[in-house]
């Protein structure tokens, strides 16, 4: 699992006009880096799983779109710009479906159509420069940011400090760090000596398969639990801060993340432990007014019934509800800690007062 601790999740070949990413749904039993040519090979790794993490996604989505405009350029050499925008165009509305929830995806397809659509006056060759320089900033831009996550969780932790995450929001959903393990991994360079709790994350499995199996490659001292055990947990005075991630901030600091947050986020304020959601600037949707208005993904019934179990698990027929979100409401929410600092409550001003701020910069 060496491969694991690897610089970037998701990587550009550009020799084989390619993106490089490990098949998240194989961990742990095989560490498989797989090749995405074509614009339904990068659909299905992000609808399948394959690549997840709001950030991972996103960072993807740019390189899927330049990859999607090179292709178009070398199938037609001189492609008039109207034509190839409006191929370029079906293409972003396509990838877009793959995962309805994850801002990120819309957020780097946006950003990539902006660049497009400054660049008429451009050859083929001119505007293809333009694309692959603006998917690496986007990549750049995760590594940088969720260091800086990193930086500003860390200074919330002590030495010996027991932190819970759920889900995976560790260097598999992001290029480098992570966002909510990025303090842990900071911590770890710096020697601290922490113990992270990592729930299972039901029914996917991705606190098991993906964060247990990064943080153990890494060396960090990592326990697993079943979700149904936090509450125990943090019970026993084992828990004294929780990180999670964020697949989309709504603009008055609701946030919806990995099925199961909410949960946690409702004993940590029973028992007083702060609870601390860390995500990039780009995974704050300030055109969404509250968590109700966010597209919750419903998946496969499978995944609860049979696709973890030798044999099946449930009846035949029997009805399963499977959404792979849900909504964390803002008054269960210490702090959201992005690459520009901690805002604490009351998040709507903070988060209005944030953008104003970024629009100046």
């Amino acid at each position: 699992m060496e491969q694991i601790l690897h610089p970037d999740t998701v990587a550009l070949d550009e020799s084989g006009h390619a993106i490089v990413i490990i098949d998240q749904t194989l961990l742990p039993a095989s560490l498989t880096l797989i090749s995405l040519k074509t614009r339904e090979e990068f659909f299905d790794a992000i609808a399948t799983l394959k690549v997840r993490g709001a950030p991972a996604i996103g960072v993807t989505a740019a390189m899927a779109y330049y990859l999607m405009a090179w292709r178009h350029v070398a199938d037609c050499p001189g492609i008039p710009f109207s034509e190839l925008s409006s191929r370029l165009e079906e293409d972003r509305a396509y990838l877009a479906k793959s995962r309805p929830t994850a801002v990120n995806l819309f957020w780097a397809l946006d950003r990539m159509k902006q660049v497009l659509q400054h660049c008429s006056p451009f050859s083929g060759s001119e505007i293809l420069e333009r694309l692959r320089s603006e998917c690496f900033a986007i990549r750049d831009e995760d590594i940088r940011v969720c260091r800086a996550i990193g930086e500003h969780g860390l200074a919330l932790l002590h030495p010996g400090d027991g932190v819970l995450t759920h889900c995976n929001a560790g260097r598999l959903a992001t290029v480098r760090y992570g966002t909510a393990l990025a303090p842990v991994y900071l911590a770890e360079e710096r020697g601290f000596s922490l113990k992270v709790y990592s729930d299972e994350t039901r029914p996917l499995l991705q606190g098991a398969r993906l964060t247990c199996t990064e943080l153990s490659a890494s060396g960090v001292d990592v326990t697993l639990l079943c979700d149904g055990m936090s509450g125990s947990l943090m019970r026993s005075g084992a828990v004294q801060i929780i990180f999670v991630g964020a697949d989309r901030i709504a603009a008055n600091g609701d946030v919806v993340n990995k099925i199961g947050t909410s949960v946690l986020a409702c004993a940590a304020k029973r028992y007083g432990i702060p609870f601390y959601v860390c995500a990039p600037t780009s995974t704050i949707d300030m055109d969404c007014p509250t968590g109700s208005e966010i597209p919750i993904e419903q998946r496969a019934p499978e995944e609860v019934t049979s696709l973890w179990y030798e044999k099946r698990m449930a009846p035949e027929g029997i009805g399963v509800y499977n959404p792979a979100f849900d909504i964390t409401d803002s008054d269960l929410i210490t702090g959201v800690i992005t690459e520009n600092g901690i805002l604490r409550p009351p998040f709507a001003e903070g988060l209005a007062k944030l953008f104003v701020e970024k629009r100046k910069q």
